[in-house]
Order: C-alpha cells, then structure tokens, then sequence
C-alpha cells in the first residue's frame, strides 16, 4: 500500500529576498510579532534553525519520509511565503518563485514529490493566471490562507478562480497563515495552537453558507488540519441553517457539504480523526503530517494506526486519486 503525506512544506529563500524591504513587508512582520508574541517568535525561531535542512535539502528530506515509512509527498510553500500584503507586481514575483522553486525541489525526486504553488488571494484578478503558471510547470495546483486583508474565501471576486479550479482539476489546499483574533492569541503559542483551527472553522463555514461549493461542485479543496474545529460542531451549523432564514444561503444543510470536501489527518487525536472520517467519509480524509514543523505529526503512519485507519485508503489511495499519482 502507497503511502502519501499531502501536507508538508518547503521553506524558499528566494522569495524572503525578494520581498525584503518592499514597504509594507515591515508592517507585515510587525503585525506577525503582534500576533503570536515575543515567546513564540523565539520559539519558533529555533525551531526552524534546527529544521532547515529538512525544510531545504532533498536528501535530509527523502530521509526522513524513508524513516516515517511516507513513499510521496505533496510539497507546499512554507504558508510565511504568502505576502498578501503584496503590490500586484511583487505578488505576481512571489508566486512566480513560488511556482519555480517547489518545480526545482520536486524535479530532485520525481518519483516521490509533487508540487503545489501560490497564488495571490489579496489580488483576484491575477488568481487564475497564476493557478495556469503553477499547473503549467506540472505542480499539482495551488496552496490559500483562510482569507487575505478584507475579503472572506467567498468574496464574489474569487469567483472566476474557484471556476477555473474547478475546471482545470486542480487541487485547492486551505492552509490558514496567521488569526484575526490577533493579540487576544498573543502568548503561549496559541495564535496557532488555538488560531489555525479557528481560522479553517470560519473559512470553511464562509464557503458552505454562501453556496461556493453549490456553484462549484467539482471543486478539489483540500483543508488541512483536519478542517479544524469545523467537523466536530456541525449540529449548530445545521441547526442555523434550518432555524434562521439569513443563514439558509446554501443548498441543503451545511453538514452534509463535508462530503464534497477533503481533509487531511491532522487532528492529534485518533477519537477526533474518527469523528471525521465518520462525517466526511472514509473517502475524503487523507493523510497529513504538516512535515516538518513542530506542531506536526512526526509518525503520521503511527495516528493512522491508533485511530485504526492505517489499512485504509486515507493511508495514501484517496490521494493518489485526488492528485491524479501514478499508484
């Protein structure tokens, strides 16, 4: 049986060159100190001095994926990579590095990496454009935030790019960066513990309510972090949904949605990853490490197997069918 980790990273130097001293770019790291804290900054810091050969070099990387028993991975940009504060001409750089980098990182291993690209949510006219780009150097598709500066992922502006997505086959992967709750998750390094999974709960809720995914059925989103805090408090969503008429702007109720979505892994608890798998069904959850930062699964193997899901198709099967792999 193959196994497939669809969510892990790559860190790209280039691109923090290219934005360095670009206004805004200050602004941007200040509001990214804002958000996590003096504590986590530093924390984080180590972290990633010790990891960057794993987040850089192929070697370090197919190592490890040897070690966890992973035979492919799909590799997205390290999500600091996205710059929604970006001008038009610098997101398009941003993305264009983006899309080339990954290519030069996976092309090292083709028989055990693919590839997913960026493209700029704060600008969506540019969105498709740069969708093709990524495709057209063989990336799998593209990696989003939760949302950009004032516009949620139903924003009407994106309409186009979720056409297209959904057209081309290519795949969405909902990767939050960064919580508006800001200060309030300031220390203890809950702008991530607690920011990540709030921010896919309310990105994922912003596209069921609003009929995103009624418009665009075929659409290949990929959620990580097991869709957040989303799948395990459906009953109040379908209940809003059936009690308050300016929140029936969707189709059917917003549970059964979770079956056109994907999910990976992610959750850090075998009950949890039971519980969504129970509600999207065995068919769209898929497994995730979040390789190689700490607040991921270093034996994502090992959680499938202690949910009792490690002889599954989550194990790598649906990704091979998502991402269109060579089983």
């Amino acid at each position: 049986m193959i196994t497939v980790d669809v969510h892990a990273h790559v860190l790209l130097p280039a691109i923090d060159q290219a934005v360095a001293g670009h206004p805004g770019h200050a602004e941007h790291r200040e509001l990214d100190a804002r958000r996590n804290g003096p504590d986590a900054l530093a924390v984080s810091g180590a972290m990633i001095g010790e990891r960057i050969g794993l987040l850089t070099r192929i070697a370090d990387r197919l190592a490890a994926m040897d070690e966890a028993g992973v035979d492919v991975q799909i590799v997205s940009p390290s999500p600091s990579h996205y710059h929604y504060w970006a001008d038009p001409a610098l997101a398009l750089e941003v993305c264009r590095l983006a899309a080339e980098g990954v290519a030069e990182h996976v092309a090292r291993a083709p028989d055990r990496l693919h590839g997913l690209g960026l493209v700029p949510l704060q600008h969506p006219s540019l969105m498709t454009g740069a969708l093709d780009d990524a495709l057209a150097l063989g990336l799998k598709g593209v990696e989003i935030s939760s949302h950009a500066p004032g516009r949620e992922l139903s924003d009407p502006a994106y309409e186009p790019f979720w056409a297209h997505a959904a057209e081309t086959g290519a795949v969405v992967f909902l990767h939050p960066f960064g919580c508006t709750l800001d200060e309030r998750l300031d220390r203890r390094y809950l702008s991530n513990i607690v920011g990540q999974p709030v921010e896919n709960a309310v990105a994922l809720s912003h596209l069921i309510f609003a009929g995103v995914l009624d418009r665009h059925p075929g659409l290949r989103l990929l959620a990580a972090h097991g869709g957040g805090y989303l799948p395990y408090y459906l009953g109040r969503s379908d209940h809003g949904w059936r009690v308050r008429p300016d929140a029936r702007t969707c189709a059917r109720e917003p549970s059964s949605y979770l079956r056109d979505l994907y999910f990976d892994s992610l959750t850090h608890d075998p009950a949890a990853l039971r519980e969504l798998v129970r509600v999207a069904g065995p068919e769209r959850v898929l497994l995730g490490s979040d390789f190689p930062f700490d607040m991921g699964e270093p034996d994502p193997v090992a959680a499938l197997r202690a949910a009792g899901l490690a002889d599954t198709p989550i194990r790598g099967g649906n990704a091979v069918r998502l991402f269109d792999l060579k089983d």
